[in-house]
């Protein structure tokens, strides 16, 4: 059994070998964990990456004891240092729990109960597991949540988790996981709720205290940037296993797997711009339905017959391993064969008109506020008016993609809502076409793809009603052209017209907002409104949409208004752009421009706390391999 360690001779604080998960299925048991090994030292991140349904979190609920019955560990072993814990009581794991073990999960508002201040769930934590009083938990909690930089600590000891923005909920669940010095912590995307610039603070937070403390962090992640940013080694898994294993320098500069090298290379970059991304083709296979040999053979341009046949163990190169039948030391598998796909959306469709298609002219959103008794319950009396969007004004062009830029809460959404009509504009106003859209009603010509995708689908609907919904609304077509159009649209965004009888909870996250897309783009419109439309897609998938929406535009001649916090998605995707702060727009220009030579210090900002994989795979190259990169080069 190959397994995978650091190379610095340390002792493992966690050491798996050979672990394997299993859960009941329809036709039999399914194993979404299948026979892994890996190890983490004290002071390391070991990142684990790869499509949902890879079985990262899989395998670090595994680690935590928190399989869910009938799910079960049915092989292998679980060590912390040196200690076996897979064969421990749930008893006996509550105390590992919070103790020898920290965790930190991706949503912090689920993880921390609201009926409680904050202060009091890190001093029940600490009890529970320490033996002080509550005077010295009570000091120890405040002293944690400054270590983990958030401002007053004493003050926000008394505060409710709905009273902290997403970024300083999260430092107090980093406080929460760190509070009883465990030796392990499992942080499962901890990132991914997050805007850039929390982000980034909060993967510097873990950085800083992993090697303060000296914590083995098995960091959970589908972003590859948050990997390049935080990670030392890096573990790819794919349908259960680990495909590629080594550090994140050599894997990230040279991946061997063609998996692993594909993930590399459908990530959009803030420095750089291409036509078209690199695409996975299809998807990852479902538990009951994993391909003999290696799975991830159907997927891939260079499988040869024993991909199919048999199973390609973990073969070590210099300070790694990958699973794969291509030898790895002469991959055929160079940049140029993995160059995107035949394909140039570069020269946009523009509509020869003078006029733009969309002026926003000094337009303002504000949301009165008063005291009521949630808020004197909370101790937050609060007056006035909350201006979400102030004074804003910018035109968007026929034919191009206009970005909108910003954190969360700077008025990006709202504003794209007052343009489709959705908020009616405290003042100013919001032309489309010349007319005024406050006086447009069941307005066929502009439509919005949303950010969660299952959430905007209606689960008891099937996708051809979904889709044929604005069709009857507004009268595009009637009778049996009605079904025409849904299956040609369906057919369109690269589903088929069989997928029109199946239900929203049938598809993966990319096929369902494919879905939506499909549902926008059946009436015809001229501008479709991208609300965050990738987000909360895997890397690999966000690729496919991003694809999608570039070629859908081209063939149609649509207009783009993208809305993200995410800017080397908006690096790829955009024309224009402008970048919102507090409700105000503080710069608006050329992508290019924007990307390489930005004039105001919040976009700077941004572009700074943007995790850039180039920049982050030269930070770490050995003294011998150092490489230059401009960050904000064209």
């Amino acid at each position: 059994m190959f397994i995978a360690t650091p190379r610095n001779g340390l002792a493992p604080v966690l050491s798996v070998e050979g672990l394997r998960v299993e859960l009941p299925g329809a036709r039999g048991p399914v194993f979404p964990v299948r026979d892994i090994s890996f190890s983490i030292v004290a002071g390391e991140t070991l990142g684990v990456v790869g499509e949902s349904g890879a079985g990262k979190s899989m395998t670090g609920s595994a680690v935590l004891g928190l399989i869910d019955p009938p799910g079960r560990v049915t092989g292998g072993l679980i060590r912390l240092n040196g200690d076996r814990i897979d064969n421990l009581s749930e008893t006996q794991m509550q105390a590992i729990r919070g103790r020898r073990i920290g965790a930190i999960f991706q949503d912090p508002m689920t993880a921390l109960d609201p009926l409680f201040t904050v202060g009091s769930q890190i001093v029940e934590t600490i009890l529970t597991h320490q033996d002080l009083d509550a005077k010295q938990a009570h000091k120890k909690a405040i002293s944690l949540l400054e270590s983990v930089g958030l401002p007053s600590p004493a003050q926000r000891m008394e505060d409710y988790p709905h009273q902290l923005s997403g970024g300083m909920r999260q430092r107090v669940v980093i406080a929460l996981a760190l509070c009883n010095d465990p030796e392990l912590v499992i942080a499962d995307e901890p990132t991914t709720a997050l805007d850039v610039s929390t982000q980034a603070q909060i993967i510097s937070l873990l950085k800083d205290l992993c090697e303060e403390r000296g914590v083995a962090v098995m960091l959970v992640t589908h972003d590859m940037g948050v990997i390049a940013e935080a990670a030392d080694r890096v573990a790819v898994m794919y349908a259960g296993r680990i495909v590629e294993i080594g550090s994140v320098h050599e894997v990230l500069r040279k991946p061997r797997h063609p998996y692993t090298r594909g993930l590399v290379n459908s990530i959009p970059r803030v420095s750089r711009r291409k036509a078209s991304l690199f695409q996975i083709e299809g998807a990852m296979p479902p538990l009951d339905a994993t391909p003999s040999g290696c799975a991830f053979h159907p997927r891939c341009d260079f499988a040869v017959d024993a991909c199919s046949k048999d199973l390609p163990p973990l073969r070590a190169w210099d300070g790694g391993a990958s699973a794969c039948w291509l030898p790895v030391d002469e991959s055929p598998l160079d940049d140029q064969s993995l160059a995107p796909r035949p394909a140039d959306y570069e020269s946009r469709f523009q509509i020869p008109d003078a006029a733009p298609l969309v002026e926003v002219d000094q337009v303002s959103k504000h949301f009165g506020s008063a005291a009521s008794w949630l808020s004197r319950f909370t101790a937050r009396l609060s007056s006035g008016v909350n201006r979400a969007v102030d004074d804003v004004s910018f035109h968007i062009l026929r034919g191009e993609t206009f970005a909108l830029v910003g954190e969360s809460g700077c008025g990006k959404s709202t504003l794209a809502r007052m343009i489709v009509g959705l908020h009616p504009a405290t003042s100013g106003m919001v032309r489309f076409g010349g007319v005024d859209v406050a006086g447009m009603r069941r307005q066929r010509r502009f439509q919005m793809v949303f950010q969660d995708p299952y959430a905007s689908l209606n689960p008891r609907w099937r996708v051809f009603d979904i889709v044929a919904e604005p069709v009857r609304t507004h009268g595009v077509d009637a009778g049996a052209g009605v079904a025409r159009r849904v299956h040609e649209i369906l057919e369109k965004v690269g589903l088929s017209a069989r997928d029109a009888d199946k239900y929203p909870h049938e598809f993966s996250g990319g096929q369902r907002q494919r879905i939506s897309i499909a549902r926008a783009l059946v009436s015809e419109p001229e501008l479709i409104v991208c609300d965050e439309p990738t987000s909360a897609l895997d890397v690999s998938v966000q690729a496919q949409i991003l694809n999608l929406l570039k070629s859908l535009q081209h063939e149609f001649g649509l207009t783009l208004l993208f809305i993200s916090h995410d800017l080397a998605v908006v690096r790829h995707m955009a024309d224009r752009i402008a970048i919102m702060q507090g409700g105000r727009i503080v710069e608006t220009g050329n992508a290019n421009d924007i990307f390489t030579r930005p004039a105001h210090s919040y976009t700077r900002a941004l572009l700074a706390a943007v995790p850039d994989i180039d920049v982050a795979i030269a930070r770490k190259a050995p003294p011998d391999h150092g490489l230059k990169l401009n960050r904000l080069s064209g």
